[in-house]
C-alpha cells in the first residue's frame, strides 16, 4: 500500500479528464462531483455547482500578510468537518473561510484558478482529487515534520499531501436476512455475481467511494475482468442509491439484503438508533479489491497566502485532539497511533492484515472507470 511515483502517471490522466468534464460541464450543464470526476444530471446530486461553490471568497489574505485569516477547499462535507473546523477557529483565533463541494468538483475549480485561487489548503475525500491537483503542480512539499506524523503509506510520495482519517469498504448486511456473514456472504466482490443476490444487493454507482473502488478493481483484476464483473453484476438488478448512507438505511429497514459501502456510515445509524438496527458490516475477507482501505487527505497550495496558518490547520487535524474527533464524531480510523475507537470497530492492525494490497496512487485513475461504468450503461 506505500505510496510511489506512479502517482504522478495516474494524476496526469486525472487532470486531463477534469479539464474535459469542466468543457462537458459548460456545454451540457453536468456537474463534477465524487471521488474523481463524475458526470451525472444535475437533478440526481445534492453538491453546489462549482460557479455557486466559489462566489464570496476573495484571495486568502489579500493586502494583509499577517492576516489570520484560511481559505479551504474541501471535498468532505461540512456535516463531517465543519465541526473540527470550528474548534480550529476557537482554538487557534484563525478565520476559516469552506467552500464545501464534491472532491472532484473541487479539483476542478482548483485546475481551473491555478495560481490565482484564494485557497490556502485543499481537504479531500481521497488520492485521486489530490493526485490530479498534485500533477498539475499546484501542491507544496509539506514539512517533513507532518509528513513524519502518520506513516509513510498515507504520504504521497512526493510530500505533498498526507493523510487524515482511514476508511475502510465493507459490506453492510441485514441480520435478520443474514445471521451468519461468515458462511452466507462471499469471501470477495466475485461471489455476488452469482444469480443467488439478484435483486438483493444495493450499490450507489455514482458515488466517489464506489468509484474509488472500481478503480481499484480495475488494478488489480485488470480491465477485461472488471467489465464482466461489472455486467454481471448489473444483470442481477442491484437497487441504485445515490449514498452510502441510504444504502445502510435500506438494508436496516431491510428493503435489501446487503450493500457495498464504507464502514462508517453504519456507526453513525447506531449512535442515532441503538444496537437494536437491523444491519451490521463484514469486511470481505478474500483480500480482493472489495477489501480496500482508503485516506482522506490535505495538501497546501503553492499559491496560498496563509501557509503557516494553513499548516497549523494540519497539524491540528493530525494531533491526538483531531484525530479522536474523527474517531468519536465520525467513526473513521485515526492515522496516529495511541487514539482510541469506538466500542466494536475492528482495529485498523487488524483489517490491514486481510487488506487488498494495492497502492493508493492506483486509484487516482478515475477517468477510465467512469468511461467504464458509461459505456455498461451503469450510469449515464
Amino acid at each position: 500500500m506505500n505510496l510511489t511515483k506512479s502517482a504522478l502517471h495516474q494524476g496526469t490522466s486525472g487532470v486531463a479528464w477534469i479539464e474535459r468534464v469542466i468543457n462537458r460541464r459548460r456545454n451540457r450543464g453536468w456537474l463534477i462531483i465524487g471521488m474523481g470526476v463524475l458526470i451525472l444530471a444535475s437533478g440526481l446530486v445534492a453538491c453546489q455547482p462549482a460557479a455557486e461553490v466559489t462566489e464570496g471568497v476573495g484571495k486568502a489574505g489579500e493586502g494583509d500578510p499577517e492576516s489570520k485569516r484560511l481559505v479551504i477547499y474541501s471535498g468532505r462535507s461540512e456535516s463531517l468537518v465543519g465541526p473540527i473546523i470550528e474548534q480550529f477557529e476557537q482554538e487557534r483565533g484563525i478565520e476559516v473561510e469552506v467552500r464545501f463541494g464534491g472532491t472532484a468538483e473541487m479539483a476542478g475549480v482548483l485546475l481551473e484558478e491555478g495560481a490565482e485561487s484564494p485557497a490556502d489548503l485543499f481537504y479531500a475525500q481521497d488520492p485521486g482529487g489530490l493526485g490530479a491537483v498534485q500533477a498539475a503542480g499546484l501542491l507544496a512539499p509539506l514539512p517533513a515534520e507532518i509528513r513524519e506524523l502518520v506513516p509513510d503509506r498515507f504520504v504521497s510520495d512526493s510530500g505533498e499531501w498526507v493523510g487524515i482519517s482511514g476508511r475502510a469498504r465493507t459490506v453492510v448486511y441485514n441480520t435478520k436476512a443474514i445471521s451468519k456473514p461468515e458462511e452466507q456472504l462471499p469471501g470477495d466482490l466475485s461471489g455476488f455475481t452469482d444469480p443467488a443476490w439478484h435483486g438483493r444487493l444495493g450499490w450507489a454507482p455514482t458515488n466517489g467511494s464506489f468509484l474509488a473502488m472500481v478503480t481499484g478493481i480495475r488494478a488489480i483484476w485488470g480491465e477485461e475482468k472488471t467489465r464482466n464483473w461489472l455486467a454481471e453484476m448489473q444483470a442481477n438488478e442491484p437497487a441504485v442509491y445515490e449514498s452510502n448512507s441510504a444504502i445502510v438505511a435500506a438494508v436496516g429497514a431491510g428493503e435489501i439484503d446487503v450493500g457495498l459501502v464504507n464502514h462508517y456510515y453504519l456507526y453513525r445509524f447506531l449512535a442515532e438508533e441503538g444496537e437494536g438496527f437491523g444491519a451490521r458490516n463484514y469486511f470481505l475477507p478474500g483480500g480482493g479489491p472489495g477489501s480496500l482501505i482508503m485516506v482522506s487527505g490535505v495538501g497546501q497550495l503553492k499559491s496560498a497566502e496563509n501557509q503557516e496558518n494553513g499548516l497549523e490547520f494540519i497539524r491540528f487535524l493530525l494531533s491526538k485532539d483531531g484525530q479522536q474527533y474523527f474517531a468519536d464524531e465520525t467513526f473513521e480510523y485515526p492515522l496516529v497511533a495511541g487514539v482510541t475507537t469506538v466500542a466494536g470497530l475492528p482495529p485498523l492492525a487488524e483489517l490491514d492484515k486481510q487488506a487488498v494490497e494495492i497502492e493508493l496512487s492506483q486509484l487516482a485513475d478515475v477517468a477510465g472507470t467512469q468511461e467504464m461504468l458509461l459505456s455498461l450503461g451503469i450510469i449515464e
